[in-house]
């Protein structure tokens, strides 16, 4: 068919500009003005991670102590073009678990503040971690935490425990729960509201994370949870809107204007978790609390941005 001379089509030749990140730039200003802190970085062997460590050390966040086989990580540092001056390398053996446990051993000993992943499973760091020697433990179980950036959303939105908890019982959810109300109270949230999320507003016996909602709530009423504000079960659209809470007659401090939402396991979190930042451009950084020091596990999938302030995070939190 032949063109129509009189038809013509408008190309759009913009580029969709990036979403600024208003609370993550929010949370990088509050740590530079903390100061950098030691951070042991457990067996930094691969570009990526070398470069979430030297990028965070630019950014005046940390100073990094590299954690492995010293011949590997100036291999990988001369591949990905970085310079390695201001950091420290403390060579050991060419193995994952013996780095990360002379990394915890660093924590351990006072010359490091934070732990942060380098090019190893998150399971070997965090087997390092906990290890009885390693003398990390806290008084609670460890969880993790997302601080998330979400365009058009005017405050940080946390989320707990999307990574390490699958299954967590009714007092692991008091200990990540509690770890949640701290960290959101050392980037500056006075009060924080946790909504501990199910699949419905109401206590139903067929869905245990139901009773767990509403046996938190009582115990944050009882002091047993201490800081924040703990209401449960709510299901997400009504945690997370205040709409949808009024239309179903909930009444609640935390209902539609969440700090923190508690997920009553790892799949449902990290498939919402991954939701948001897919399908919603949501930035995140996030760290595992409840050890002595904070740990930040950073994967090769994350942004420079999300790097960089999971960084900012564990300066917060140390």
């Amino acid at each position: 068919m032949a063109s129509n001379p009189h038809i013509s089509v408008a190309v759009d030749n913009t580029t969709k500009q990036p979403p600024q990140r208003p609370h993550l730039n929010a949370l990088l200003e509050q740590a530079r003005a903390k100061g950098a802190i030691p951070v042991a970085v457990a067996y930094p062997c691969d570009a990526g991670s070398l470069q979430a460590a030297m990028q965070a050390a630019d950014a005046g966040l940390i100073k990094p102590l590299l954690v492995g086989p010293k011949e590997r990580i100036e291999a990988a540092a001369a591949q990905a073009g970085l310079d390695l001056s201001r950091a420290e390398i403390h060579h050991t053996a060419d193995d994952a678990r013996t780095a990360a446990a002379a990394a915890a051993a660093l924590c351990r000993d006072g010359a490091a503040r934070a732990l942060m992943k380098g090019s190893l499973h998150s399971d070997e760091l965090l087997g390092a971690a906990v290890a009885k020697e390693a003398g990390l433990r806290g008084g609670r179980r460890a969880s993790h935490v997302f601080v998330m950036d979400m365009p058009g959303m005017e405050r940080p939105l946390l989320m707990t425990d999307c990574v390490v908890n699958i299954f967590p019982d009714l007092m692991a959810k008091r200990d990540i729960a509690q770890n949640a109300i701290e960290l959101a109270k050392a980037i500056g949230i006075e009060t924080p509201r946790v909504a501990v999320l199910s699949a419905v507003e109401t206590v139903n016996p067929a869905i245990p994370g139901t009773i767990d909602a509403a046996a938190l709530a009582k115990m944050a009423d009882r002091g047993q949870i201490t800081g924040g504000i703990v209401d449960g079960p709510l299901a997400y659209d009504n945690a997370i809107s205040l709409r949808s809470a009024q239309n179903k007659g909930i009444a609640s401090e935390v209902a539609g204007r969440p700090d923190v939402l508690l997920v009553p396991s790892l799949e449902a979190g990290n498939m919402i978790y991954k939701q948001l930042v897919y399908m919603a451009d949501a930035e995140c950084a996030g760290l595992v609390l409840g050890m002595r020091v904070p740990i930040v596990l950073t994967s090769r999938s994350d942004s420079v941005e999300a790097r960089i302030a999971s960084c900012a995070l564990a300066v917060l939190a140390s």
